[in-house]
């Protein structure tokens, strides 16, 4: 209960990381380094100037197991009335895998539903000492091609696809998240391809997260070159077509 992680922000009503209302917990660290990152301060790469900016909600502070229980059972009440919980994410979890089993582990001994949104990133054996603890699993799902995924993240796909198929197997409910990011995956051919993998995987569930700007003002902050600028942001109306290529497969595909 002693141990610490770091944390950068602690979202209250949340309602797009899980069921219900939730807490969404946002540790700092990531090992991708993807180039429309919202959170650019909890990659890796930009730590050190996450730390240099002097912005406490930027570079995150040490909480214990019980500081971000404390924090979040004060919206217990809105968990019981709406099926909701607490949502792990970043940031990468698996980064902090060992704070993040401590927290799980009293959390659901208090009864609180747990998700995880993850990259999926992780060596097989910290994945495997995880999954056991979390109830739902918001798989991230950025690319099916192996050299595109590197090119754009920083990392190849292998370990992640093999732990997205590891989760399923296991029973771990997994429903795969995939944010659609112009010049990148947003073709109907990138989206054919992720729609096959994830059936032959054994995905169920998708969400499509379309683009938007709402971490721009953090690359300012950071002092960082931001590839995205004047990108447009996406908007659902306009991926009718990216939606049904996974509808076509028998995919449950919703919009987050």
């Amino acid at each position: 209960m002693n141990e610490t992680g770091l944390i950068f922000n602690i979202q209250k009503f949340s309602i797009n990381d899980g069921p219900g209302i939730r807490s969404t917990i946002f540790f700092a660290g990531c090992p991708l380094s993807c180039r429309w990152c919202s959170n650019p301060e909890s990659q890796n790469c930009h730590r050190k100037a996450a730390l240099a900016s002097g912005d406490p909600k930027l570079a995150g502070k040490e909480w214990t197991v019980e500081e971000v229980l404390k924090e979040v059972e004060k919206d217990r009440c809105f968990y019981e009335e709406s099926g909701g919980g607490i949502t792990l994410s970043g940031g990468e979890v698996l980064q902090q895998h060992e704070f993040a089993i401590s927290l799980l582990k009293e959390a659901r001994r208090r009864s609180l539903h747990c998700a995880a949104e993850t990259t999926g990133y992780a060596s097989h054996d910290i994945f495997s000492q995880f999954t056991p603890h979390i109830d739902l699993l918001l798989f991230d799902m950025k690319h099916w091609d192996r050299e595109i995924h590197h090119e754009k993240t920083g990392v190849y796909n292998d370990i992640i696809i093999e732990n997205m198929r590891y989760a399923i197997k296991q029973g771990v409910p997994v429903i795969a998240r995939i944010p659609v990011i112009p010049k990148f995956n947003a073709s109907l051919s990138a989206a054919r391809g992720m729609a096959s993998l994830l059936k032959e995987i054994g995905v169920t569930e998708v969400h499509l997260l379309p683009f938007h700007q709402f971490g721009e003002k953090k690359y300012e902050q950071l002092h960082l070159d931001y590839e995205m600028t004047g990108v447009k942001q996406l908007h659902p109306e306009a991926l009718e077509k990216y939606q049904k290529v996974f509808l076509d497969e028998g995919l449950e595909c919703s919009f987050r």
